[in-house]
């Protein structure tokens, strides 16, 4: 899926969606469920009609796994198998709930807990100055044990390149460092056991006291774009060792930034300004302005995740929301708008969501030019820039959103319902990331108490017997590819 006329749309004058209401909040009956994105995700997670007609005249009750098993045995979709959207029918109910079982336990908070994009490795980054990177496939055991370099306050984010051979850590501070994953060397200690390279995002005239919040490789490797605490975002060129691009981009903290598709072209941030931007680099140089702006939260926004289209993101706000929101909707006249029309606010000055609740009479609170599709609430969004991320593509057909919470607890919710389907309860601090394994039933969670925890759906309440390399990766595809 891409977004129509994408190569001109954002430059032209006139061409954004200037709409000031939201088109629905998930949950509560509104047109969200007519919205073009909830028939694209039932159209990849639910199962082929002819599949569903085995058990005539109850076309609208969930198709069971058996009787798919047997429509597929009988060709009745005419393939001989398995759409993904048949496969993703059935592997979404299988969610990642069973557990939990410990990965690891640290005396350090954890802040940062990613997959990488084959699901072979994971990585965890603490504030106590380590990153580990476990090998999923030989029982976790710990293949790379970091210990930073030049560490201000906490690792604020981790990115692992697309061909895993490289990871950049972040922290307060300007400089990025880069660590080679796939040396033989397992303890690396900075400048000691082994090189990290020092990536400097500050221009000449900086003077070096703003940190990075977060950072993520391109999909071609080439690039790295980065949050910063001096309401700036930035491209760093990995080829030409050099900044390339420094926007001026919100009008406080940067908390996070990341690519909207393959393409790189479009990158979306988000701000304790309360704003969502959308850049369209292939125009910036001309216009100086972000191509849109996305309304809707009261609070700053945490994190960012795209679905991966350049079209959809959700955004996790201090609000103590998750929206939803669709690029085509966006606003192109928020510059000619008060300050508290765009970031309208509790009223209070001095609350602090680092340690104060947030007000009970504010949950009822709206945008008066909310232009999101959907609100999810339920969760917690304090003390933490809380991320929250799309479901995976293979496995579920991005039919969930999922998100940590300051209440010690992961949610998961039904992207087009907005119903909270799962939530997974063992942390006793807030869990500021998880991440749901891009292929299997599986999610990893950590949290400010240190642990490291996995959940899964093995079919029992027994943990997963360790298997080896080969004989796991054998007896998994054929369970789960269908």
């Amino acid at each position: 899926m891409s977004w129509s006329n994408k190569g001109t749309s954002a430059c032209s004058d006139g061409s954004v969606n200037d709409e000031s209401s939201a088109s629905g909040v998930a949950g509560e009956g509104t047109s969200h469920s007519n919205h073009e994105i909830a028939h694209i995700t039932k159209l990849r997670s639910s199962p082929n009609e002819f599949l569903v007609r085995v058990v005539p005249g109850r076309m609208k009750l969930p198709a069971s796994a058996v009787r798919m098993l047997v429509g597929r045995e009988g060709n009745y979709s005419g393939r001989g198998k398995f759409s993904s959207a048949d496969g993703c029918h059935i592997l979404s109910r299988y969610l990642p709930t069973k557990g939990p079982w410990i990965v690891d336990r640290m005396k350090s908070r954890a802040y940062v807990s990613q997959f990488s994009a084959d699901g072979s490795l994971f990585i965890a980054g603490f504030q106590g100055s380590r990153i580990r990177v476990y090998d999923v496939d030989r029982s976790w055991k710990v293949m790379k044990d970091i210990s930073a370099r030049n560490l201000r306050w906490t690792i604020t984010d981790t990115s692992l390149s697309p061909d895993r051979c490289y990871l950049v850590y972040a922290s307060m501070s300007p400089i990025i460092h880069i660590v080679n994953v796939g040396s033989a060397t397992t303890e690396s200690i900075a400048n000691v056991t082994e090189i990290h390279y020092g990536l400097n995002f500050s221009s000449d005239n900086d003077d070096d006291e703003f940190g990075i919040f977060s950072i993520k490789f391109s999909t071609d490797g080439q690039e790295l774009v980065a949050a910063t605490s001096d309401s700036s975002i930035c491209v760093y060129d990995l080829g030409a060792d050099k900044l390339t691009l420094r926007i001026p981009a919100h009008l406080s903290d940067v908390n996070t930034v990341c690519f909207a598709d393959e393409s790189g072209h479009l990158i979306y941030s988000g701000s304790d300004d309360s704003l969502c931007k959308v850049w369209d680099r292939r125009c910036f140089v001309t216009k100086g302005q972000p191509a849109g702006i996305l309304m809707g939260h009261l609070e700053g926004v945490t994190f960012i995740d795209s679905r991966g289209d350049g079209r959809y993101l959700i955004s996790n706000g201090k609000d103590q929301t998750i929206k939803l929101w669709d690029i085509r909707k966006m606003s192109s006249n928020a510059t000619m708008m008060s300050p508290n029309a765009l970031s309208p606010g509790i009223g209070e000055d001095d609350w602090d969501y680092r340690w104060m609740d947030y007000p009970d009479y504010a949950r009822n609170l709206k945008h008066p030019h909310d232009t999101s599709l959907a609100t999810y609430r339920g969760h917690s969004v304090l003390r933490t820039l809380i991320r929250c991320y799309f479901s995976p593509s293979y496995s579920t057909g991005q039919k969930y959103i999922y998100t940590g919470s300051s209440d010690s607890s992961v949610y998961i919710y039904d992207l087009v319902s907005g119903a909270q389907v799962a939530k997974l309860d063992h942390h006793e601090a807030p869990v500021r990331d998880c991440s749901w394994h891009p292929f299997y039933p599986m999610m990893i969670t950590s949290a400010w108490d240190g642990d490291i925890v996995r959940w899964e759906f093995p079919g029992s309440d027994e943990p997963p017997v360790p298997q080896n390399k080969k004989a796991g990766r054998t007896r998994r595809r054929g369970f789960y590819y269908m």
